[in-house]
């Protein structure tokens, strides 16, 4: 059973790696000269897939290396952990921009 929710877990991290490679490519469009609002939102939204990225190629990273390497897990775990974090942080922050903005145009 464990094995199971393993393989599913990797399997979503892949699918989220190929996702945040679309999503960074379809907001790459840096032409457009938009309201500093939208702008944001979009910084916002790269910032998430960027450290979602990051959080899946360092999940891979951590089944390739050997375990016997303590040194690049403990730094790739942490990797893991601070990338996580950072893409919560900048979820919650997209709506509470939205909110912000919204009060500031009343």
């Amino acid at each position: 059973m464990h094995s199971v929710s393993l393989i599913c877990h990797q399997l979503a991290v892949s699918v989220s790696f190929v996702a945040c490679i679309a999503g960074l490519l379809l907001l790459w469009d840096c032409k457009q000269q938009k309201d500093e609002a939208e702008e944001t939102d979009r910084i916002l939204l790269r910032m998430s897939f960027s450290y979602w990225l990051v959080y899946c190629v360092a999940f891979a990273i951590q089944k390739i290396v050997l375990p016997d390497w303590e040194v690049i897990m403990m730094a790739l775990k942490i990797t893991t952990t601070l990338s996580y974090f950072l893409t919560f942080s900048c979820i919650v922050s997209l709506p509470l921009h939205k909110m912000a903005v919204h009060r500031v145009e009343e």
